[in-house]
């Protein structure tokens, strides 16, 4: 069987919400998805009490997988669902379950006003290790969201897809980045936004009479090689709609701003073996935290 789409379902509603972006993004790939609820051993002093009911809770997370796939095959009849309850810590274990997925969905809490995320313990441990890609979604996210609206102003899933924003290091661009977005884009007839942002140097803009010109030096060089960097990738998918967006700024706050009308985000983490252990980075840290689109997180070396 091929590699699935795996989504972490514990009944919240961001978990469900979850639930069914994976389902369209199985339907996308072609995949089929599996729904996995994982199991905490319960402390010894819960397990000591006279009140815990460990087959109550069976039945209950056994009742939450089956009646979460059901409807999903009701809602989505292309996808193929599979169900499985797992036990042990939920990190560890959804690492485990994301290496043998293509794929990996998580749900993260909306974030107030600021329609972002709350990126709770779990998932941002699992983010920081797992090798495969990691999706968070939050709460509310509905598939009208991701679209263009109508000709009557109203989002509808009927409309084209908004498009898939990719954050980029164009001095040390990664290839398992640019496909994941680029397939992305292609799956979702998108336009693919690549955004790069570049610190003009500390000398710069200090009263002299050649600052504006190196500014506008700088602006074509680190434009040019974000053209140079796409270039092979815009051949290898011809269909795909380019955006290339290079701006002075911090990385973070450019890509945040550059990701306000998107249907995904594509975000970066490099993998790390140092002693220190695993890293998000401070640009993924933020877009997790502050962009209110689905955003996947692609592990690369």
């Amino acid at each position: 069987m091929s590699a699935p789409v795996t989504v972490g379902l514990d009944d919240s509603p961001e978990s469900r919400a979850a639930a069914e972006w994976a389902a369209r993004e199985a339907l996308l790939r072609g995949l089929p998805l599996r729904i996995v609820h994982v199991e905490e051993p319960a402390p010894t002093s819960l397990a000591q009490s006279p009140l815990w009911n460990p087959g109550a809770y069976r039945q209950w997370a056994e009742r939450l997988v089956s009646e979460s796939a059901e409807g999903i095959r009701l809602r989505h009849p292309g996808v193929e669902v599979l169900g499985e309850r797992l036990t042990g810590p939920p990190a560890a274990t959804l690492r485990e379950a994301a290496g043998l997925a293509e794929l990996l969905v998580l749900g993260s809490r909306g974030h107030g006003a600021l329609g972002g995320f709350m990126v709770g313990s779990v998932s941002l441990a699992v983010v920081a290790r797992a090798e495969r890609p990691v999706v968070l979604v939050r709460a509310g996210e509905q598939a009208a969201d991701e679209h263009a609206r109508d000709p009557a102003g109203v989002p509808s899933s009927a409309a084209p897809f908004r498009p898939v924003v990719v954050g980029l290091d164009i001095d040390a661009p990664d290839d398992t980045l640019l496909e994941f977005a680029f397939d992305a884009a292609a799956r979702r007839t998108a336009s693919l936004r690549a955004v790069h942002a570049w610190w003009e140097p500390p000398t710069s803009f200090h009263g002299f009479s050649d600052d504006a010109d190196l500014y506008d030096s700088l602006a074509r060089g680190r434009a040019a090689l974000l053209g140079k960097v796409l270039r092979p990738w815009r051949q290898r998918f011809p269909g795909v709609e380019v955006v290339e967006t290079s701006r002075c700024g911090s990385a973070a706050q450019v890509l945040v701003d550059e990701s306000r009308d998107a249907s995904l985000v594509v975000v970066g983490r490099r993998i790390r073996t140092a002693l220190l252990g695993a890293h998000i980075g401070h640009v993924t840290h933020a877009v997790l935290h502050h962009v209110a689109a689905p955003v996947a997180v692609v592990a690369h070396g």
